[in-house]
């Protein structure tokens, strides 16, 4: 098997300054909406439509060539928006929910996600 490409000083920097970023703002995300008991996850949904969203337009500019620069993308793409969106939370609020509250909220999520992160391409390309 082959080894791995190891990760650049610069790109795992960038990741690690990135993530204390997007995690941050996930945490303020969740002081604004706190979630109820027994509710809707409203924070979770939150960071994961709007990071996805992020994740396109990034994705849109780099599509135009003009998204971040090979040393600055992994800070934003992995680092920022990675530590932003959380998979884990979805996954343990979706197992604690109702199951016919969790299966809505699940949908929402995959169907959100998708069109966030096209809508988030269009823009980026300059197509809102």
């Amino acid at each position: 098997m082959p080894d791995a490409v190891p990760a650049s000083r610069p790109a795992t920097l960038t990741v690690a300054l990135g993530a204390a970023v997007g995690t941050g703002a996930r945490a303020l995300v969740g002081l604004a909406l706190p979630m109820g008991d027994g509710g809707w996850p409203w924070p979770t949904l939150a960071v994961n439509l709007l990071g996805s969203f992020a994740l396109g337009a990034v994705f849109g500019r780099a599509d135009r060539g003009r998204g971040p620069t090979w040393s600055r993308g992994p800070g934003v793409t992995t680092g920022v928006l990675g530590s932003f969106t959380t998979f884990s939370a979805l996954a343990v609020e979706t197992g604690r929910l109702v199951p016919s509250i969790a299966l809505g909220y699940a949908a929402a999520s995959l169907a959100g996600g998708l069109l966030a992160a096209a809508l988030g391409w269009r823009t980026g390309r300059g197509r809102p």
